[in-house]
């Protein structure tokens, strides 16, 4: 170490420091040309530019290429949230043109944004980076208006344990298996853990993120949804968080500190954002659920590649 040159240390400084920086980046989805969605961290970010108007008083040239610039960011940031996807069938941008009301709640909410970074360029225009989350007024705005009252699927089901399909009791399987059951009482005593949170493992089936995704089962029944959650929690912090990697998924404050991990069969809907699971794990997902109900309260995290 006392004998490498400046260059060397900088290098191994970097190295060093590049598997820190890659575990602390989220699930961020470029959306068009305009912007992103950090879907870990539930925000958007965009960047604006201004130039400098020449007939403007030398003096006041930078603040007008600021305030141009702002305005920039804030059309970038609507061009980036009509993009998102809403549900399994819908984008943003038809629910903004199916209600004026929509449409003005999600405008007037951008116009809030902080400016996260200024960088004032050698030409005279400034580039601003901006941020707006996608919760609080927007997720007020886009989400249904009639959530929860979904009842929990807890009676006891009788599953092959190699497919997770419904089975009737005595079945002779293949390979001389026994069928088993989950579900109800049954599953609520089968387990010493109290889980506090969801992570449904979906890498490898070309999920995408949405602001209102749904979790079913392979009859297409909703396991988790807006049918399951709180308006209030998925409000405040959205419906689901999203990851890369299971590790940090299982360790995010929405799930921590024993969240109960699935893995996801397929993706469904014209979208691609609803995930399909195999019954046995819905129905071990709502007899967890029922005894401390983490669906309600929106404690759930979706891995996509």
């Amino acid at each position: 170490m006392l004998g490498m040159k400046r260059e060397d240390l900088v290098i191994l400084s970097i190295v060093l420091l590049l598997p820190a920086l890659l575990l602390s980046q989220g699930y961020v989805q470029p959306v068009g040309s305009t912007g992103n969605v950090d879907w870990t961290q539930q925000v958007m970010r965009s960047t604006g530019i201004g130039a400098p108007n020449p007939n403007m008083p030398l003096a006041s040239q930078r603040a007008g290429a600021l305030r141009a610039a702002k305005v920039d960011a804030w059309r970038n940031l609507l061009e980036t949230v009509k993009g998102v996807y809403l549900t399994s069938e819908t984008v943003v941008e038809n629910a903004m043109l199916s209600s004026d009301v929509i449409s003005t709640r999600v405008e007037g909410a951008l116009k809030g944004f902080k400016v996260v970074d200024t960088r004032y360029l050698s030409t005279g225009d400034v580039e601003v980076e901006v941020e707006a989350p996608l919760t609080g007024i927007i997720m007020d705005a886009l989400l249904p208006a009639q959530t929860g009252g979904g009842m929990l699927q807890t009676a006891a089901q009788t599953v092959c344990p190699t497919c997770g399909q419904p089975v009737s009791p005595g079945t002779q399987l293949a390979g001389g298996a026994q069928p088993v059951q989950v579900g109800g009482a049954m599953a609520s005593m089968g387990s010493s853990s109290t889980y506090t949170g969801l992570v449904v493992d979906a890498r490898g089936l070309g999920l995408r993120p949405a602001m209102a995704p749904a979790v079913l089962d392979d009859q297409g029944e909703e396991v988790y949804g807006s049918r399951f959650v709180s308006r209030e929690y998925a409000v405040d912090i959205g419906m689901a968080g999203y990851e890369k990697d299971i590790n940090r998924a299982s360790q995010n404050e929405r799930v921590t500190n024993n969240p109960l991990i699935v893995k996801g069969v397929k993706a469904s809907g014209p979208n691609k954002t609803d995930v399909v699971i195999s019954s046995a794990d819905a129905a071990k997902i709502h007899s967890a659920a029922a005894n401390m109900n983490f669906l309600e309260r929106c404690k759930v995290m979706l891995i996509l590649d």
